[in-house]
């Protein structure tokens, strides 16, 4: 079985500028999910998609394959992921012959992983024949019953009208189901399920839990990051800074 690890990194970005490559701990973040790849012994070979020169000098320094730039139809901020995967998909057909089995997509705005858990999510869905992908997600502190949404006329009313539980999102928490958000630790994409209906994961998604993890989206979640990573570590910073030699400037 051949799995290859695909990092989606478009150039632009509204929340934060150039967050892709925005330094953590004096590295760039998607250096933290290249090494990541590469230090997983499930993942064969780890690829950057991207449209971006910069991006792509960037992600071959920290020692990924960028076989080719991602056409900008397809680094839009409404590309869905499909797109991403669909062009490598059928840029390994064209030029190698052959798609991977699997894909996994990790995220570079979600940098602190530990290349175990990619192991260990590869060996669930490997031991799960009838699921059709895999997603990744942490455990929600409240379940979406208690929250709102707005309406028109600036009235708070919940997101599940059909429940008969009068005033369901003041019920204590513990009576509610529990909620997973999705957090691009890492997804597994079965290549030719993909291929074959169009949908990403399929109709069976796998879940797979993490650690709460923090995903970068704003300048403000970069320096709660920052932070984290002053304080406590971690791993993938100081795989960097031996194999790299300090951080980039």
């Amino acid at each position: 079985m051949k799995i290859t690890a695909i990092i989606p990194a478009r150039g632009g970005s509204k929340g934060l500028h150039k967050k892709n490559i925005a330094l953590l701990g004096g590295f760039p973040l998607i250096a933290y999910s290249i090494v990541a790849a590469k230090l997983s012994s499930g993942v064969d070979r780890t690829i950057v998609s991207t449209d971006s020169e910069e991006i792509r000098e960037i992600a071959l320094r920290f020692g990924a394959e960028v076989p080719f730039l991602r056409p900008s139809e397809f680094a839009q901020d409404d590309s869905p992921d499909s797109c991403v995967f669909r062009h490598a998909a059928d840029w390994f057909k064209k030029n190698e012959g052959e798609v991977p089995d699997w894909m996994t997509q990790l995220r570079p705005t979600t940098p602190l992983r530990e290349p175990g858990e990619i192991d260990r999510a590869i060996d669930r869905l490997k031991g799960c024949p009838k699921a059709e992908g895999l997603r990744s997600a942490h455990e929600l502190v409240e379940p979406p019953h208690k929250m709102f949404q707005m309406t028109s006329e600036g009235y708070f009313e919940g997101f599940f009208p059909d429940d008969p539980r009068p005033d369901y999102w003041n019920l204590p928490r513990q009576m509610l189901p529990k909620a997973y958000s999705p957090n691009g630790y890492i997804d597994i994409i079965k290549t030719n399920q993909f291929l074959a209906t169009g949908r990403l994961y399929g109709a069976k998604i796998l879940g797979y839990i993490t650690p709460r993890t923090v995903e970068v989206d704003t300048p403000e979640d970069l320096e709660r990051l920052s932070d984290e990573v002053s304080r406590k570590g971690h791993f993938l910073l100081d795989y960097l800074k031996k194999q790299f030699g300090g951080p980039s400037r």
